[in-house]
């Protein structure tokens, strides 16, 4: 691990003063006493490390992890997206904050249909239009507000460091940029620092966000205020009224994150404690764990074939309750009592067989033909005194709607997709919805954020949660059931090949050369599709060893994250 991010390391010579990272066993993730950060990125848990060995609670190292995400992973972490945050405190007290995006106080039903009331293709993806109203920087200051112990200001310095001294890209990251710069120049109107002239970016070239920093500045002296109104605001809403965007400085200034009580099952003599709606995440996840809860996945096995039948079977049915009854709770009446009865659960998943899959048009009509771009970005954190945070946060696509705040040097979401553009009409990660996520002003649309954590027999246990679309979903559920069941370490069970079902493609999305052949041939003559793809989620999680320690594990084979403490 020290061989591949020595580079980055070394940047962070300039800003800390680092210690080596912890020699980790073969299939061990990184261990520590005191506290751990596993994030996208090795130079924000560095940031995050660094608060905790200050004094920093891990509220505190949070704040400071999210901030420089924002500069070093801009590809989804951000101050103008979303974060959902789950936590539970040393003495057992667990909440969460949703920091979800709002539609503009101007939006309306039909604002990406044509006059024949066709989806617009590309409007609620790519430019202004696409945006909605920011709520990351608010939450992340409520946040503070309530559980932090350091100065506001010396949690957002560090980001600024990084963004005034610049860093140095990883192969994938120089390739997000190159990728992304078609869009990139076709989206803005002026010319932004991220495209190049000259040559494509390459691994080992710094790149700087001097922009971002005065942002990040305001930010810091400010707190909320330094992103919702001022200088930032008054940059934003320029943006917007040159982009044809609708969102207006009063939209900013009005949003507030919002408290909420998490969602809880138990399973087994574990509870799994996750992200109320407008996440549909949590409710999803523990439908899935109460369903896997009633069959044998022990006996069968990681990757068996009966395995994967039946946990698809309990996805398909899901994420057809996920289209049909999850929106945003203060416009429409979530069914989460019945969505998370066991009893309901329990009949509806009785028409499952044994040895043959369940057609999706069955469980409920819809039709998609496929799944596109997925990027999040979560990370996990803990402190010596047993807190632990969990934190989802996104632009919904790579570089969001590719818009960047002139003068801002930020990039803007396009989350406006994540609602139900259309009754039926699938957004970009294959999603449908209907009524209860319809477009409304001042609404939040449904995400699939699953930040997560797990506790057994009353003790902090696990802090999960991935990128990845509608994907991220089954990838928390299946990295549980790892550990839970399969008994992996964290690192194992975040290495473990993944698969995926939604309902709506009715196929299982299959990771390479995650299966042999003969289990292949197996689900195929159960009447299974099964699909290859490169990488399913990139998991940042800890977990709480029986002697106290943390074992951080981060994505490593499907990302350049870091899980590192001390």
């Amino acid at each position: 691990m020290i061989k591949k991010y020595i580079y980055f390391l070394a940047t962070l010579v300039l800003i800390f003063s680092c210690q080596p990272l912890p020699k980790k066993s073969e299939n061990r993730g990184t261990l520590a006493k005191n506290g751990m950060v596993s994030s996208a990125h090795p130079l924000a848990s560095q940031v995050g490390v660094e608060i905790l060995k200050r004094g920093g609670n891990a509220a505190d190292a949070t704040v400071a992890t999210f901030f420089a995400l924002a500069v070093v992973y801009p590809v989804a972490g951000n101050i103008a997206g979303s974060a959902f945050v789950v936590y539970r405190l040393k003495n057992g007290e667990i909440g969460s904050i949703d920091g979800r995006e709002k539609a503009p106080s101007k939006a309306h039903r039909d604002m990406f249909l044509d006059k024949d009331g066709n989806v617009i293709k590309d409007l609620s993806l790519i430019g202004h239009l696409a945006v909605g109203v920011p709520g990351s920087v608010d939450a992340m200051y409520q946040m503070h507000q309530k559980l932090g112990k350091m100065a506001w200001k010396d949690l957002i310095q560090p980001a600024i460091d990084l963004a005034n001294n610049g860093f140095l890209l990883t192969k994938r990251e120089a390739e997000y940029l190159n990728r992304s710069k078609e869009q990139f120049l076709k989206t803005n109107r002026y010319k932004i620092h991220v495209v190049r002239d000259d040559r494509p970016w390459q691994e080992g070239d710094k790149i700087y966000y001097k922009d971002l920093a005065k942002t990040l500045e305001r930010i810091r002296d400010k707190g909320r205020d330094g992103f919702y109104k001022g200088e930032t605001a008054e940059l934003f809403a320029k943006e917007m009224e040159k982009g044809g965007g609708i969102i207006t400085k009063q939209d900013l200034e009005n949003y507030k994150a919002v408290w909420r009580t998490p969602v809880t099952t138990q399973y087994k003599n574990c509870k799994i404690i996750s992200m109320p709606p407008p996440s549909s995440g949590g409710i999803a996840l523990l439908q899935l764990m109460q369903g896997a809860e009633n069959y044998p996945i022990k006996k069968w096995g990681l990757l068996n074939s009966q395995t994967i039948h039946i946990m698809t079977e309990l996805e398909r049915r899901v994420y057809a309750d996920r289209a049909t009854h999850l929106g945003d709770p203060d416009f429409y009446k979530v069914p989460q009592e019945m969505l998370l009865n066991p009893e309901y659960n329990k009949k509806r998943n009785a028409s499952i067989k044994p040895t043959q899959k369940t057609p999706s048009a069955e469980i409920k009509e819809g039709n998609v033909s496929s799944i596109e771009s997925v990027e999040t970005t979560h990370f996990s954190v803990t402190d010596k005194e047993g807190n632990a945070f969990s934190i989802t946060t996104t632009l919904n696509s790579y570089f969001g709607s590719k818009v960047m705040v002139e003068g801002g040097g930020f990039f803007l979401n396009n989350e406006m997709d994540d609602f139900s553009v259309k009754a039926g009409v699938p957004n970009q990660f294959g999603a449908i919805g209907g009524e209860a996520n319809a477009i409304a002003p001042n609404k939040r649309m449904l995400s699939s954020m699953t930040p997560s954590i797990v506790e057994k027999n009353g003790k902090l246990l696990m802090v999960v949660g991935s990128p990845g679309g509608t994907t991220i979903i089954t990838t928390v559920f299946q990295v549980i059931l790892n550990v839970l069941e399969h008994g992996m370490t964290m690192q194992e069970a975040v290495n473990a090949k993944r698969f995926h079902h939604q309902w709506q493609p009715d196929v299982i999305l299959m990771e390479k050369e995650a299966i042999p052949d003969s289990t292949k041939s197996r689900l195929q003559s159960m009447g299974h599709i099964i699909q290859d793809i490169g990488g399913l989620g990139k998991v940042d999680a800890i977990l709480r060893l029986p002697n106290g320690m943390y074992e951080g594990a981060s994505d490593l084979n499907r990302s350049d994250g870091a899980a590192i403490g001390y």
